[in-house]
């Protein structure tokens, strides 16, 4: 009796190291985490004016609900727009911005309107990679209405020292997912 539970201890445990030795893990730099956002500023530029709208959440998930601007526009128009992000949590706050930048091959702001006739983006900027980064780029408004703006800023790092950034919002993780209304006049 004692050599068939002996036996099947040792079975178990070569068949537990099997199934272990198989396993491809996938690592992250445990340097590379998610960026803490507590504002992100929207600025929409139209022959030298510009336009700031704000989302802001001082005390980061949970707690208060955020300050949320409505962004407001005219319709059929072109704008230049450049996106901050900014962790107030830091004194003095500190601009992400610049990190994304700095790390714009794991970075992408995907821009999301709804309707899709409401808004069309198109990428200013891009990686290492010819990717876009979405910090700035071209802006252009459909006609008179209404919808939302999805801001996400999507965390791509690499995975096992291989790149995952496509220039979709598929791979990684998000830093920032806010939903603005837009009104166009």
């Amino acid at each position: 009796m004692k050599t068939n539970r002996m036996l099947l201890v040792v079975l178990l445990a070569l068949t537990a190291g099997f199934f272990t030795q198989c396993k491809k893990a996938s690592k992250v730099d445990p340097d590379d985490e998610n960026e803490l956002i507590t504002t992100i500023r929207l600025h929409f530029k139209q022959n030298g004016t510009t336009s700031t709208f704000e989302w802001k959440d001082n005390d980061g998930d949970g707690g208060n609900a955020p300050d949320i601007d409505q962004i407001r526009l005219k319709a059929n128009t072109t704008y230049e727009l450049t996106t901050e992000f900014i962790d107030g949590s830091k004194t003095p706050a500190e601009d992400i911005t610049e990190e994304i930048l700095e790390k714009a091959d794991e970075h992408l702001v995907v821009y999301t309107p709804a309707p899709a006739s409401l808004l069309t983006y198109t990428y200013g900027d891009k990686d290492s990679r010819n990717l876009g980064i979405g910090l700035t780029g071209t802006l252009v408004t459909g006609n008179t209405g209404q919808g939302t703006l999805k801001v996400q800023l999507r965390h791509q790092p690499p995975v096992n020292g291989v790149p995952v950034k496509n220039g979709t919002a598929g791979p990684g993780s998000d830093d920032a997912l806010v939903d603005f209304d837009v009104v166009l006049e």
